[in-house]
């Protein structure tokens, strides 16, 4: 299988190009799939979410963090990042997702 390849412009046309790959690819999809509400490692399984948003937020991409508290057998608290910057998903290649 090709690795996941999503090339796509922040802001409302015009602006430059970025290219993103792997998992980082796999956030951005994800991120831009869900809007409003948002991703949690817990919702949408990753072993790295805040390392993806890291990468992301160097190429310009603004995602807010918004801690939420959590129940259960083991209280405490995790992110939600929600996806800030209007994005244009110009190419998906590679990867389980290109394929769907």
């Amino acid at each position: 299988m090709n690795r996941l390849k999503v090339i796509f412009e922040i802001g409302d046309g015009g602006q430059t190009r970025h290219t993103v790959t792997g998992r980082d690819a796999w956030a951005l999809l994800e991120l831009h799939r869900v809007g409003e509400t948002g991703c949690t490692p817990i919702d949408n399984p990753g072993p790295r979410w805040s390392a993806y948003v890291f990468n992301l937020r160097k190429l310009g991409v603004a995602i807010a963090t918004v801690n939420e508290s959590h129940k259960g057998p083991f209280p405490g608290s995790h992110a939600r990042y929600v996806l800030q910057s209007p994005i244009r998903i110009v190419s998906v290649t590679g990867g389980e997702r290109a394929a769907a």
